[in-house]
């Protein structure tokens, strides 16, 4: 509980340092935070033209299939790209005013969430338009975006403490988030990988999660609750452990800085 009183007492800080992150990233742009939308759609333009049309993936519908399944990959692997180095980046600040350490990372993630939600109406747009159209199955979405949330901010807390005393994480993450990306089923069938590598799939967070967006969003129907269930409960114990983490590292952050 003093974790939230103490959150609570620098909320405004908080508030500042998410404002800061969202109008940081486009500063200097002519575009501005019209980037925010202009990233996935191009992203979606090459992958939409590459899988279907060169390597002949067959998939109905395939530009929604693949979209509902990169909004959310680019959520995660952005909030864990900017988490990982975030303390190591702010470590002036650090040095000169004391706060609660965990707001940075906690600012990071919660402004890579309000970038997510934007790239959304882009998502529910191309749905409409379609003809893919939602459901009621449509409501469990907060829901596996708050689960995606707490496991993204997780990470960061375990990263970022990490990679103030070995740079090399941040470089290492990058390598990781590449192969991450070709190890979760977002421009391809989940099923067409091999039976023998189906456990791929259960073992990656984000693999669950995006099957589980595109049950909700594509397909119209529950996503495997059993799985989904497994990585809810594990989300929470990473955050938990990330944050103990985090709080016995923070401890010398000054000094290695």
């Amino acid at each position: 509980m003093n974790v939230f009183k103490e959150l609570y007492n620098y909320r405004e800080l908080l508030k500042t340092n998410v404002k800061k992150e969202i109008r940081g990233k486009y500063k200097g742009s002519w575009l501005g935070v019209i980037w925010t939308f202009l990233n996935p759609l191009l992203m979606l333009a090459v992958y939409a033209f590459v899988f279907p049309y060169i390597l002949r993936v067959n998939v109905e519908n395939y530009t929604i299939f693949m979209i509902v399944a990169l909004i959310p990959w680019n959520f995660f692997t952005t909030a864990i790209s900017s988490g990982t180095s975030c303390i190591n980046i702010n470590g002036a600040i650090l040095k000169k005013v004391y706060f609660p350490r965990e707001i940075i990372p906690l600012s990071v993630t919660i402004s890579q969430l309000f970038n997510f939600l934007i790239t959304c109406l882009i998502m529910f747009v191309f749905i409409l338009v379609s003809g893919v159209g939602f459901s009621i199955h449509l409501l469990l979405l907060p829901v596996l975006i708050l689960i995606q949330f707490i496991l993204t901010l997780g990470i960061n807390f375990i990263l970022s403490s990490i990679t103030v005393f070995v740079n090399d994480v941040a470089h290492f993450v990058q390598v990781g988030l590449t192969l991450g990306f070709y190890g979760t089923p977002i421009v391809y069938l989940s099923s067409m990988l091999p039976d023998k590598f189906q456990w791929v799939m259960h073992a990656n967070p984000m693999a669950v999660l995006v099957e589980a967006y595109r049950s909700l969003l594509y397909y119209h129907e529950l996503p495997d609750m059993l799985w989904l269930g497994v990585w809810t409960v594990l989300s929470f114990v990473i955050l938990v452990v990330g944050y103990l983490i985090f709080k016995k590292l923070e401890k010398t952050f000054v000094e290695e800085l």
